[in-house]
Parts: structure tokens; sequence; C-alpha cells
């Protein structure tokens, strides 16, 4: 796990900058009803998405459990950040007509918790849109994946959309829509693959568990493929959107 406060100086410029973060807004506000007046962003960040979900009418919160991203977040948001906890989010029930959660729940091995959070702060006929498969969304058919494929295993993911669903209908929330959208500047190259994969960030994606072994003969493998410098497609994000529906009640805490 990264240690975000660290990273908050840097994580924007490493994580395809701006054109990815309004790539995400834009499909995340296309699932909000155009009757919402206010929205959480759940792990906000450092505010780069949050910044860019505005429309006349919608106030945006952000909110993340690390001071280094709350802190970067509220610099360009100003004092709408919230410090606190995704799974226990200080915020009062049915606070807002809409929640997000962009490329958080893959983070956080307790989904379940931060899934009832969203459905608890959300008003009855509220809408909560989250990505979901995230790591699924990187394999994108290239040479790159064709190496990686056989040993993949995303079973142990939190963010599966099948188990986001059930967390979801448990919280009292229904299915409302999906959106799909690009993950500009977030193509893989073979070298930078296979350096990550010798550093162990992959190690939860494989089912043998990412020994150091066969990710040796991994990463000899992308060092024989062509353009080594050169990235594959973007991947390609899922956004599932569930509406608290009226007279159903939020998951307990």
């Amino acid at each position: 796990m990264l240690d975000y406060d660290r990273e908050a100086a840097v994580y924007d410029a490493t994580r395809g900058g701006v054109p990815r973060a309004e790539a995400a807004a834009a499909a995340v506000l296309g699932l909000i009803p155009a009757q919402a007046r206010t929205l959480l962003d759940m792990g906000c960040g450092t505010g780069l998405v949050t910044t860019r979900l505005r429309r006349p009418g919608l106030r945006v919160m952000g909110c993340d459990g690390s001071y280094g991203m709350a802190h970067k977040a509220a610099e360009r948001m100003g004092a709408a950040v919230v410090l606190g906890d995704v799974r226990r989010l200080p915020l009062r029930d049915g606070a807002f007509d809409a929640v997000s959660a962009v490329w958080l729940l893959h983070l956080v091995p307790d989904s379940a918790a931060v899934v009832a959070e969203a459905a608890r702060v959300l008003r009855p006929g509220g809408v909560f849109v989250a990505t979901v498969d995230k790591d699924v969304g990187h394999d994108v058919d290239s040479d790159i994946d064709m190496i990686l494929r056989p040993h993949r295993s995303f079973a142990a993911a939190s963010d599966r959309a099948d188990l986001i669903e059930a967390h979801a209908a448990a919280g009292g929330l229904r299915p409302f829509g999906r959106a799909r959208f690009a993950g500009h500047g977030q193509g893989r190259t073979p070298r930078d693959t296979a350096a990550a994969l010798l550093a162990g960030r992959f190690r939860s994606w494989f089912s043998h568990g990412g020994d150091s072994a066969t990710a040796r003969e991994l990463a000899d493998r992308l060092a024989l493929l062509p353009g080594q410098a050169t990235r594959r497609p973007d991947p390609s994000y899922v956004l599932h959107a569930f509406r608290r529906e009226a007279g159903l009640t939020a998951g307990a805490r």
C-alpha cells in the first residue's frame, strides 16, 4: 500500500493528470441526476477529479483519509474537504443527493463498509457512482496482456463488480446505470511493466501470489517485446451507479 501522505505531491503527474481526471469526471456527471444539488466525492485524493465534478447548482465536497491528499485537495477546492475515514464518514445520515467513489474501492479491503457508508449518507432517491473492476480495465488485449493473462487472477479484488453489486443491495441501493471512460496516459510499456513486476507492485494480481521466480520469468519475456518504451492502449474503466430508493433502509454501519 502506498504512503499517500508522501505521494500527494507527485500523485497527479504519475496517474494520467488532467486528461484522465476530466474523462472520469465527465463519466461520473453523466450518471448523476440533473436534480442533484449535493455530491460527496469519497476518497477524493488530491481533488483533481473532484474539482471537475462541476455543473450549475451542484455543490461538491471531498473526503479523504490521508492528510497529505486532503490538504492538496483543499488547496484546489477551498474549504469543501473533510479529513475522514471513508469506512466511517464524519457526516450525517442522508446528507447528500449523490456520492462518488472513483478509483477507491480497489484500495480498501473492506469495500462493504465503504458502500454501506455511501448508502448511509445518501438521501432516499440519491445515487452512488463508483468505479469497479479497476485492474481488469488494464487488460487491453495487448502483447503485454498476452504474456501476463495466464497468470492473472482478480478473484480477490475488493472492487469486483458482482461484489460491489451485492454490497449495494445490502445497503438498499439498486442498479441505476453504467458508463465507461478511458484512463488517459495509463497505457503500459513493456519496460515499465517488467520493472513493476520485479518490484512486487502487481503481486495481488496473480493467482500464485506473484512469487519472485515467476515475476522474473515474466519480466524476461516482456523484455523481448518490441517497442520497450512504447505505451500500449490506455485502460478502459467502468462506472456502476446505484440508486437509494425511497422506503429502503441503508445497511447498518
